[in-house]
């Protein structure tokens, strides 16, 4: 457009010119406005989705979806089927694979709780070995462990998730279920008694979850046996536990 001559009047077609110069640019600032709004919105929604993918996998990880412990535990027991004792296994890895669980490189802290076992045969205890679920050379742990010979069950788990005493007698390696416990069969006069806190509990001793504190005995024998069984109904606890 050419400049206008002083004291010249506007041109009509300058004027329109001008007009439609100034609605050319005032279009080009509403795309560039809008193309603004959408990108932000776009950042706004990736945000949002980042977000609640972020929130649902914390969520996974504290309901025991994670670090590969599941969320539903075994109820059964698998391994040996020979009479007591029975050692802590040698290949540590394959035994709590065996139990569904994973091996550590630190015990966890999300969920620490103790449970405790007596196994008694014909009257007599039967040890729970320790370093169930320990594996030194590795340097390597599973949830479900025991330290000692106490038959203190330690569960620390860098989630919060059930586990059970199917998992813990499967990473013994000791089978069981409601009529058996590795050798020790239940016949006509022999009978395998599970007790939690001193009460009988029917039903298949494997399914049984672990609780905080929980003193749990798993009783075989002949009815004149079992007479003279003195059934725990709890633990003296270290300090600490």
């Amino acid at each position: 457009m050419s400049e206008r001559e002083p004291g010249r009047k506007p041109d009509p077609a300058d004027r329109r010119a001008h007009t439609a110069a100034f609605r050319a640019a005032e279009a080009r600032r509403e795309r560039r406005r809008r193309w603004l709004v959408r990108g932000t919105i776009g950042l706004v929604a990736v945000a949002a989705v980042g977000g609640i993918a972020a929130v649902i996998a914390t969520n996974q990880g504290s309901s025991g979806s994670s670090h590969g412990i599941p969320a539903q535990p075994r109820i059964t027991a698998e391994g040996r089927t020979t009479l007591p004792p029975w050692d802590a296994p040698s290949d540590v890895a394959a035994a709590v694979a065996a139990a569904g669980l994973p091996m550590l490189g630190t015990e966890g802290s999300a969920l620490h709780i103790h449970t405790h076992l007596d196994v008694l045969a014909d009257g007599k205890p039967v040890e729970v070995p320790a370093q169930i679920g320990v594996d030194e050379a590795a340097q390597q742990i599973s949830p479900l462990h025991t330290h000692d010979t106490t038959g203190i069950i330690h569960v620390e788990s860098p989630v919060h998730a059930d586990f059970s005493l199917g998992q813990f007698l499967t990473e013994w390696q000791v089978s069981a279920s409601a009529d058996h416990l590795g050798g020790l069969k239940t016949d006509a006069t022999h009978t395998l008694k599970t007790y939690v806190n001193g009460k009988q509990t029917d039903g298949d001793p494997a399914a049984l979850l672990l609780h905080d504190h929980d003193e749990i005995a798993l009783v075989y024998g002949t009815a004149a046996e079992d007479a003279g069984v003195q059934v725990p109904s709890g633990c003296t606890w270290p300090s600490g536990l």
